[in-house]
């Protein structure tokens, strides 16, 4: 019987000193955000409050993390113009920021030259990559996840989220196209 894989809810608190992610994709469908994104797409108003039913949990996962002197990283590569869910995304941030994360946007015509992962991930401590597989839709494929410990994988993985980071504007400078 295979090893159990741990959840992301484990790996960030089990994670010491870095947690950084890589989002790549211009359009999710994930289920546990469907309500306020379709609140947002009717009336432009986003959950911005940390105290909510919708963020408390990752608030308070993030600011234990950061507390605890984890850097919380988060890259996203968009395409411009952006589509509505990146505009909703970007809507939000400010609260992953207040939480405690480091957020930067790249748009993807800069990084047509970098060498990325065929999907977003995860990386703690430098030792873990936990890739999210999600369908065409956006919505979580099955399985949805899929941790690696491997040192090349690991490097790899690495190597483009820092290409990425650097080239990436902070979210407070990066104006939705």
């Amino acid at each position: 019987m295979p090893p159990s894989v741990p959840s992301f809810d484990e790996l960030m608190e089990a994670a010491q000193h870095s947690a950084v992610h890589l989002e790549m994709r211009d359009q999710y469908a994930v289920g546990d955000e469907a309500d306020d994104f379709d609140t947002w797409l009717s009336t432009g108003r986003r959950d911005s409050d940390p105290t909510s039913e919708y963020w408390a949990p990752w608030v308070d996962m993030i600011s234990r993390a950061t507390t605890r002197g984890v850097v919380v990283r988060r890259a996203r590569v968009v395409s411009e113009p952006v589509t509505d869910y990146i505009r909703y995304e970007h809507a939000g941030t400010a609260v992953n920021v207040q939480a405690g994360e480091q957020v930067r946007w790249l748009p993807r015509g800069q990084a047509a030259d970098l060498l990325l992962p065929g999907a977003d991930l995860w990386i703690f401590d430098g030792s873990r990559v936990l890739f999210n597989h999600f369908t065409g839709t956006g919505d979580w494929s099955d399985p949805p996840m899929e941790l690696t410990t491997d040192p090349a994988i690991v490097k790899q993985c690495s190597d483009a989220f820092e290409a990425v980071w650097e080239r990436a504007v902070p979210h407070d400078q990066y104006e939705i196209h």
